[in-house]
């Protein structure tokens, strides 16, 4: 029994008759699973370090509940809302990825994080976001013919933003934007030529990468060649999932969270593997593509061509970071610092994918006049 009636006309009642609750709900189940996951996998990595056993089970829980504000407060917004909320953001990205750069913390020869009141805040977490809803913008206006020259400054917005990126350095963020404005130019009806143009940018950066940066070339020939250097971490990762087979060893009967540094957040995939099983993988597989499949539908579906760029756009960002992440973890990519979506633990990924996911279901939203599914449909359909 629905717990709000189709002719509530109060904002939760118009919420709940118009939002898109397959997609919330699948994404409440990965928040589930990944709360989950967390306690199971952290506790022996803070163990390791000398700190609380539930120090990030602790922080995460802390955490949750504003990232559910947060993704709710933002699935209520029009997407005129939605423009602007993304305008503001990218600016704030903006102004803090400079200071990073300046005061921020280096990590591992990065300095991508800055310390705000005893917390660790990653700026680019929040820029991809902001980025692909302005992108959308600017591509739709350009492509009403309203006289602002929307693709060069969308242009603009992504060269500042992976330029920033490839300074930290972080050219697996660089990469991940890169292609998905790639695809939104692609969606926008560009001229193949631009995409191209777009894609051997972003390709030439990533050889300059390969060429002038260290630890880019390290990764990538130790992914050509494992006897070029230190495999342990990928090594391990398969190794857990060889040894939980279909169904898993039990839950708390893993390895890897106890070897791995890094088990609870880059390799938290190979933690599902070793004491879930493949099976459990598959369908942790199946869910992110579920939200990607409907999301990407329901998306194409509109008649706004804001909406089916930036919702598509936002999708898209949300299931390569997804498939980048458990790609490492099956050594099928290079090694790259990249949460898996709501499952990983991180405060700022946590924060930024609960804005990303609120901007999704804000966009995806039945609303007068908008076609879904091919039909034109008002607020409690």
């Amino acid at each position: 029994m629905s717990t709000f009636a189709r002719t509530d006309t109060s904002i939760l009642g118009q919420w709940w008759w118009t939002v898109d609750r397959w997609i919330l709900g699948a994404i409440g189940l990965l928040i589930i699973v990944g709360t989950l996951l967390t306690l199971a996998a952290s506790p022996s990595v803070a163990e390791r370090i000398n700190m609380d056993g539930y120090f990030f089970v602790k922080k995460h829980l802390m955490l949750l509940p504003v990232g559910l504000v947060i993704m709710f407060g933002v699935s209520l917004a029009p997407p005129n809302l939605v423009k602007r909320l993304a305008v503001a953001l990218l600016v704030f990205s903006f102004i803090l990825m400079l200071l990073t750069l300046t005061i921020g913390e280096e990590r591992n020869g990065a300095q991508r994080w800055l310390s705000l009141g005893g917390m660790s805040l990653q700026p680019s977490e929040f820029l991809k976001p902001a980025l692909i809803v302005f992108a959308a913008w600017m591509f739709s206006e350009q492509n009403r013919a309203s006289g602002v020259p929307g693709n060069l400054i969308a242009l603009g917005a992504w060269a500042t933003a992976a330029g920033m990126l490839a300074m930290q350095p972080d050219f697996g963020q660089a990469f991940l934007v890169t292609v998905v404005i790639g695809g939104m130019f692609f969606v926008a009806g560009m001229p193949m030529i631009l995409v191209g143009g777009l894609l051997a940018v972003g390709a030439v950066g990533g050889v300059f990468a390969y060429l002038y940066v260290p630890h880019v070339t390290s990764r990538i020939d130790r992914f050509l060649d494992p006897a070029s250097g230190d495999t342990f971490q990928v090594n391990t990762a398969i190794n857990a999932f060889r040894q939980g087979g279909p169904f898993g060893r039990g839950p708390g009967e893993g390895v890897v969270k106890r070897i791995l540094p890094d088990a609870h957040t880059d390799y938290i995939f190979a933690v599902v593997g070793e004491e879930f099983g493949a099976i459990a993988c598959l369908l942790l597989v199946s869910l992110f593509a579920f939200i990607v499949l409907r999301g990407l539908a329901r998306a194409f579906a509109a008649e706004d061509h804001f909406t089916q760029l930036a919702a598509s756009g936002l999708i898209f960002l949300f299931g390569l970071q997804a498939a980048i992440n458990m790609a490492v973890n099956l050594n099928l990519l290079p090694s790259k610092g990249m949460t898996l979506p709501f499952i990983s633990y991180g405060g700022s990924s946590l924060l930024a994918l609960s804005l990303t996911a609120g901007m999704i279901l804000a966009l995806l939203r039945r609303r007068p006049g908008i076609a879904i599914g091919g039909a034109s449909v008002g607020r409690a359909t």
